[in-house]
């Protein structure tokens, strides 16, 4: 373990026993992870939002019941990951239909929108989010939780709650989309 994981877990140790300063020395350290993890995952601000503050809870209710087994990131994007796939189930019943073909054509507009000649590091960059935006949730969140996160596969299956080779196959189906979307 390196030394800011097992401060980590030194911090929410001490939360647990009444620490208020050791909890906002952990928010302070991983609240930015953690929000761009869900605006990336979800894609809407007011459901970031929501489920920013939601794992925050979760983390302040689990305080006593925490062990260090895993990274303290691990753990706490597990819980976000959790509430992101809630909110994906309460969602995708609205989805059905013509109202899942608008979602999809809008989506997809603005890739097809963009012209066909060199482009800067910015507009690359643009595109490769709008193109990550486009995968399933599945593979959008294993590959924000590799590029972004820098998490491993191992720490990606504790996340997500599937196998290494699931999220092998994940991501590999997921480059493979990023590729031809970027290819265009």
């Amino acid at each position: 373990m390196d030394t800011a994981v097992d401060e980590d877990a030194t911090l929410m140790l001490a939360y647990a026993q009444g620490d208020l300063g050791a909890f906002e020395a952990l928010y302070a350290r991983h609240r930015g992870t953690l929000y761009r993890f869900l605006l990336r995952a979800c894609r809407q601000p007011a459901v970031a939002d929501e489920l920013f503050q939601e794992t925050w809870s979760r983390v302040i209710a689990a305080r006593e019941r925490y062990q260090p087994q895993a990274k303290f990131t691990t753990w706490l994007l597990q819980i976000a990951h959790n509430l992101l796939v809630d909110s994906y189930r309460r969602k995708r019943p609205t989805l059905d239909g013509e109202a899942g073909e608008l979602a999809i054509a809008q989506m997809e507009a603005p890739a097809q929108e963009q012209p066909e000649h060199a482009l800067s590091d910015f507009e690359q960059r643009r595109r490769l989010q709008r193109a990550i935006e486009q995968l399933p949730d599945e593979q959008r969140t294993a590959v924000l939780l590799r590029l972004e996160q820098e998490l491993s596969l191992e720490e990606i299956a504790d996340v997500t709650g599937v196998g290494r080779e699931t999220v092998k196959s994940r991501l590999r189906y997921a480059m493979n989309k990023l590729r031809e979307q970027l290819a265009e």
